[in-house]
C-alpha cells in the first residue's frame, strides 16, 4: 500500500522539519521518527488514550513530548479508530491507518510499528516507539535516549525507573516464593544493587535492528532513568484518577493560548452565595477586577460568552455590562457550547471555558482549555487543564482573562451602552429601567429574583458589534 493511502497529514503546524543535508556537501543527517500505538479498543478504560489528564487528552500529551523533542522529525499515531485518528490530527500528528488483522487484542505493539514504517515513504534511522498510558513522558528524556542511539552507544534504550521492591510470585501450591532476592537475606536498601522497573513510557530503537528483530529488544540495550513522577502509567480508572489529581497540583498555564473565552455564572464570576431577603430577592457579589480583565478581552474582538444554567435577569445585566454574550436557562451545556463554537467558526480546541461545579464537566469535554476556580469541585479540579489561583467572585474571571494574550493595538474605549429589555424578563418581576447594579469599594452587588427552571434557553448577544478584529479558526 503506497504512503498516500496509509497516512493522514497533521493539521496545520508552526513546526517545519530540518530537510536532509545534501549527499555531496555534507554527511546524512539523522533521522527520527515517533510512532504512537493507539487503539479503539481498549477493555480496562473504554477509549482510554483519549480520556484527558489536567483537560489535554493521553494521545495529545504523547503527541505533544514527541513534537516538543529535538531530534524527533516526525510524529506518526496508528490507529484503528476514527475518533482517535480526528484527535490525533488536531493535536499535530499524522496518521497510520491501521488494518484490522493488527489491530485486535492479540496484536503486537511491535507489528503495527513495522506496518507503519514500511509506509511512511522515507527512511528513519531511529524508531521512538511512545504510548500513551504514560502521561507525564519528559521530552527531554526521549532526546537522551535518541542521542544514545545515534551515537552508537546503545541500539536499544528504554525509559525506567529505580525500584527498591522485594517481588514475590505463588507457586503452583500457591505459596510464596522469593523473586530476584532471597527470602532469608534482608539487606538495607543502600546495600541493595540497583533495580530498575520498565516506565512503558517510550522505547527507542535502531530502525534496520527493530525490523531485522522484529523486537523491541535487541543488540546492546541501556536505560534512561526517569524520575518517579515521570513514570506513572494508566492501566485501569484508579491510575486514572491519581494521574489527574497529581496533574492538576502539578501543572500551571503561564499562557493561555485561546481564540474565545466561556464562563460559567455562578460560583465563577460570583463566590456561588446569595443574600435572600424575606420577599425572596436575592442579591449577589462580583469582583470589579473582572470587568477590566474582560474588557480587555472585548476590545480585542475576542468572543466570550457567558454560558449559564441559571436564567435570571442579573445575569443578563452582567453580561451587559461587559458587552459579552450570555445563554442562559441551559440544561445541555455541551450542546449549547459547541453549537456557539461553531456559529462563531471558532476552532474547540482553542477555546477556554472556566467553571466550578459538576455541571461544568460536560462542557470541559468539549473544549481545548478547560479550566477550574481555586475552590471548585474535587471532580472539576482533577478534569481541568488549568487551575486558577483565585476562587470564584474573588477575581477568578480576572486571572484567566490576564493569561490570555491579546494584540497590544486593543486599547480604545468601548461605547456607552444603556440597559436593554430582555424578553420573557418581565416573567422574573425584573423591571427593565431599573438599576439593579449598585458599586461598592471592591465589589458590584446585583439584585434579581430567584430563578426558573422552567425557562427555555435563552441567547443575548451583546458583542457582535465589537468583534471587528476576532481572530477565526476555520
Amino acid at each position: 500500500m503506497n504512503y498516500q493511502s496509509t497516512l493522514t497529514p497533521p493539521a496545520p503546524t508552526d513546526r517545519v522539519a530540518t530537510a536532509p543535508a545534501d549527499d555531496e556537501s555534507a554527511a546524512r543527517q539523522h533521522r527520527a521518527v515517533a510512532i504512537i500505538p493507539a487503539r479503539g479498543g481498549s477493555k480496562g478504560i473504554p477509549l482510554k488514550n483519549l480520556q484527558k489528564v489536567a483537560g489535554v487528552s493521553l494521545l495529545a500529551r504523547a503527541i505533544n513530548a514527541a513534537k516538543s523533542t529535538p531530534s524527533i522529525d516526525r510524529v506518526v499515531v496508528s490507529t484503528d479508530h476514527d475518533g482517535i485518528a480526528a484527535e490525533a490530527i488536531r493535536a499535530g500528528a499524522e496518521v497510520s491507518h491501521r488494518p484490522a488483522d493488527i489491530a485486535g487484542d492479540s496484536a503486537t505493539s511491535e507489528s503495527a510499528l513495522i506496518y507503519t514504517l514500511a509506509n511512511l515513504g522515507e527512511e528513519f534511522d531511529t524508531t521512538v516507539f511512545m504510548q500513551c498510558t504514560s502521561p507525564f513522558i519528559d521530552s527531554a528524556s526521549i532526546d537522551n535516549a535518541v542521542a544514545a542511539v545515534r551515537d552508537g552507544k546503545a541500539d536499544v534504550v528504554f525509559s525506567a525507573v529505580e525500584d527498591h521492591s522485594f517481588l514475590w510470585r505463588l507457586d503452583d501450591g500457591e505459596s510464596a516464593v522469593a523473586v530476584g532476592h532471597e527470602a532469608s537475606f534482608r539487606p538495607r536498601r543502600q546495600d541493595r544493587a540497583k533495580h530498575y522497573n520498565e516506565t512503558g513510557a517510550f522505547y527507542v530503537m535502531r530502525t534496520d535492528g527493530l525490523l531485522e528483530n522484529e523486537h523491541r529488544f535487541f543488540g546492546r540495550v541501556t536505560i534512561e532513568e526517569v524520575p518517579p513522577e515521570h513514570a506513572r502509567e494508566i492501566d485501569d480508572m484508579s491510575d486514572l484518577s491519581l494521574v489527574r489529581a497529581i496533574a492538576s497540583t502539578q501543572e500551571t498555564a503561564q499562557v493561555i493560548d485561546v481564540d474565545a473565552l466561556v464562563t460559567d455564572f455562578d460560583g465563577v464570576h460570583t463566590d456561588d452565595g446569595a443574600y435572600v431577603d424575606e420577599d425572596g430577592n436575592e442579591q449577589v457579589r462580583v469582583h470589579r477586577g473582572d470587568g477590566m480583565g474582560v474588557s480587555r478581552l472585548v476590545k480585542s474582538g475576542m468572543p466570550v460568552m457567558i454560558l449559564s444554567k441559571e436564567r435570571n435577569p442579573v445575569v443578563t445585566r452582567r453580561a451587559e455590562k461587559l458587552h459579552v454574550d450570555v445563554t442562559q436557562g441551559v440544561d445541555n451545556k455541551s450542546k449549547v457550547l459547541q453549537s456557539w463554537i461553531d456559529e462563531q467558526c471558532l476552532d474547540a480546541g482553542r477555546v477556554a471555558y472556566v467553571g466550578n461545579d459538576i455541571n461544568d464537566l460536560e462542557a470541559f469535554d468539549v473544549v481545548g482549555w478547560p479550566i477550574a476556580v481555586a475552590d471548585a469541585h474535587p471532580k472539576v479540579l482533577a478534569a481541568a487543564r488549568v487551575v486558577l489561583d483565585r476562587p470564584g467572585g474573588k477575581g477568578a474571571v480576572r486571572e484567566v482573562c490576564d493569561l490570555i494574550p491579546v494584540p497590544d493595538q486593543a486599547a480604545q474605549d468601548l461605547p456607552t451602552r444603556g440597559l436593554t429589555s430582555v424578553p420573557g424578563a418581565e416573567q422574573f418581576g425584573f423591571e427593565p429601567h431599573t438599576a439593579d447594579v449598585h458599586a461598592t469599594d471592591a465589589h458590584q452587588t446585583s439584585t434579581h429574583r430567584p430563578s426558573n427552571p422552567q425557562q427555555q434557553p435563552l441567547l443575548t448577544n451583546h458583542a457582535e458589534d465589537l468583534r471587528t478584529n476576532r481572530k477565526q479558526v476555520s
